[in-house]
């Protein structure tokens, strides 16, 4: 078996240049591509940092070209050789190594390889699954590495940024207390306390809010965190956030810090400006100009309320929902008064997956306005419709009338569509945008209770303190999202400092004093011992990777990621274990176990 001993690497493949001609260089890599040209053979040698063309001559003195003709894709070679320039005409401008090749003068074959499930090139059109089986082959494809250390150069610039800015890192436990309010907890038996449960985190809340009460004043952390959820395109198990924590800052302190550290980011890995501060708006208004918290603003379409002009009439369906305190909405989709009636129908069906009863529509057409609610309101109306909604002959209003809520999600949702199916999207644009003023509260009506819009440890403002037991649906919270391009990439806000008030907090979502002390009493205790004012924020680095790389899901900015269903192809995690583990930690199964 053939090693590197006397030939170790003097260069990467992708860093050899023009300059370099003449040079005697050693190389070592991957075989992604081989051409046989009787006496010649050219192939493209991979590692890291990018492809050069290496040259197997049949006739150059000293090398055993019959070892050449047995190289295949995936080989791990390593080669020494000399750079020599390419004809004018051979020249790749495709490659930045283009201009040169190596005429290789000693070969040596490390380790062979079966062929490939797929090829290990960019662009390559195969089934997610089979990637995420064979992970270890997709990650050696180009745009997967650059995917990779994109991570690894943002993380870098993050610990850089909060250490000049005064910042701690500081691990916080991975085996924690059980808190289950919000997401499912993944849970660890403890071997030496038969019957009890840590849980792994879903974020470093608590902690980082002690180490506020311990006096550090700033921390940060890049951390993984734990969700037991349902899965999506941009959401995992197990996920990775920058996670910070400080204190004697106020909110407009917080956020400009975090601007100016997405500033860097941006303009340090991607040579790309962003201006600053960035655009600030209320949850209030958000939902009702977009219908949503996290608001694409590359675009237009905004929602806007026709309710003043619809009611009264003998539309049984605009009456019902007015009467019963909700609103008609519509969206106005440019240009689109031709939509084909087959794409109407379509979109009726879309709007039902976000709790719609239905949509209607008016296309002010050059023929004439075209409506299903259209013998149900004069011409003057529809003319006041269209005045007050900016429309033009041509333009298409798609209508939702429901609850605020529905309204909301439906419209939003149909807004975003819209987009896509119109490219109004411009996919080089960045539009960053703070959401402020939260609802502290949301009603869950199943469980007859409020519960905390982001944690129950976030501040409400001072002017909404007096009505936390009294009108909770008044208290708006300090607290504060950074979206991207309609994704939410990090939240956080202003925290509670102060026992009476967490109390009451703990109190208006319906935890008695006891309850409270039960899952929180260590913070609780913190509390007494001087707790200066204090607030943070975690970016989700995943998300932010995956928008800085242009690409459509998490997994492809993730190592080892989990599918949907939350499994590993590759590993086959999760899986059974034997009884003899399940008897040391005192469990007992009530799943049978499949049979073969």
């Amino acid at each position: 078996m053939e090693t590197l001993t006397g030939m170790e690497r003097t260069h990467n493949c992708g860093e050899l240049r023009k300059s370099d001609v003449g040079a005697q260089v050693q190389l070592a890599g991957w075989v992604s591509r081989r051409r046989d040209h009787g006496g010649l053979i050219f192939v493209d040698m991979r590692d890291r940092s990018g492809l050069v063309q290496i040259v197997f001559d049949g006739s150059t003195d000293g090398l055993d070209f019959t070892k050449a003709e047995t190289l295949r894709n995936e080989f791990v070679i390593g080669v020494r050789g000399k750079v020599r320039a390419r004809s004018e005409d051979t020249v790749n401008p495709k490659m930045d190594t283009g201009e040169i090749e190596i005429l290789v003068e000693e070969l040596r074959i490390l380790n062979k390889a079966k062929t490939p499930p797929f090829y290990i090139q960019d662009g390559v059109d195969v089934d997610e699954m089979v990637r995420l089986r064979y992970r270890y082959l997709d990650l050696r494809r180009p745009e997967m590495q650059q995917n990779i250390i994109l991570r690894h150069r943002v993380a870098k610039i993050m610990r850089d940024y909060l250490d000049e800015n005064g910042f701690l890192e500081i691990e916080t436990p991975m085996l924690c207390r059980s808190t289950p309010e919000g997401a499912r907890d993944f849970l660890v038996p403890s071997r030496v306390n038969p019957g009890q449960f840590y849980a792994l985190p879903q974020s470093p809340q608590i902690f980082k809010q002690l180490l506020m009460v311990s006096g550090f004043e700033k921390y940060f952390q890049i951390v993984r965190c734990f969700r037991d959820e349902d899965l999506r395109a941009d959401r995992q198990p197990e996920f990775t956030q920058l996670d910070i924590e400080t204190s004697f800052l106020n909110q407009n302190d917080i956020l400009t810090l975090m601007e100016c550290l997405v500033k860097k980011i941006f303009e340090t890995t991607l040579d790309v400006k962003v201006e600053t501060p960035f655009q600030r708006m209320s949850w209030d208004e958000a939902m009702t100009r977009f219908g949503s918290d996290k608001p694409d603003l590359r675009f237009g379409m905004e929602l806007q309320d026709i309710s003043e002009f619809v009611k009264g009439s003998d539309f049984k369906v605009f009456n019902s929902v007015l009467e019963n305190g909700g609103q008609v909405k519509v969206i106005r989709v440019d240009d689109y008064a031709d939509i084909p009636r087959r794409e109407l129908d379509n979109l009726v069906e879309y709007v039902k997956i976000y709790g719609a009863k239905g949509l209607a529509w008016i296309q002010y057409s050059k023929d004439g306005i075209k409506s299903p609610f259209k013998k149900f309101y004069s011409e003057e109306t529809f003319e006041q419709i269209k005045q007050a909604t900016g429309c033009k002959t041509g333009d298409l209003l798609l209508v939702v009338g429901d609850k605020a809520s529905v309204v909301a999600q439906a419209l939003g949702e149909l807004r975003l569509e819209m987009a896509r199916r119109r490219n109004l999207i411009d996919p080089e644009k960045l539009c960053f945008l703070w959401i402020v003023d939260f609802p502290m509260f949301e009603y869950v009506e199943e469980d007859k209770r409020y519960k905390a819009m982001h944690h129950p440890f976030t501040a409400p403002r001072e002017e909404d303190v007096e009505f936390l037991l009294t009108a909770p649906e008044k208290v708006k919270a300090n607290a504060y999202d950074i979206v991207l391009n309609g994704v939410e990439v990090g939240g956080g806000s202003l925290r509670i400092y102060r026992s009476d008030l967490q109390e009451k907090v703990f109190e208006a979502i319906g935890l008695t004093h006891e309850e409270a002390h039960a899952k929180f009493g260590f913070l609780m205790d913190a509390f007494e011992y001087g707790t200066p004012p204090h607030g943070g924020i975690a970016f989700g680095l995943d998300r932010l990777i995956m928008l800085m790389a242009k690409r459509k899901s998490i997994r492809d900015v993730i190592a080892f990621p989990k599918t949907q269903s939350a499994i590993d192809p590759m590993s086959h995690a999760p899986s059974e274990v034997d009884e003899k583990q399940l008897r040391e930690l005192s469990i007992k199964t009530a799943v049978k176990k499949k049979s073969f």
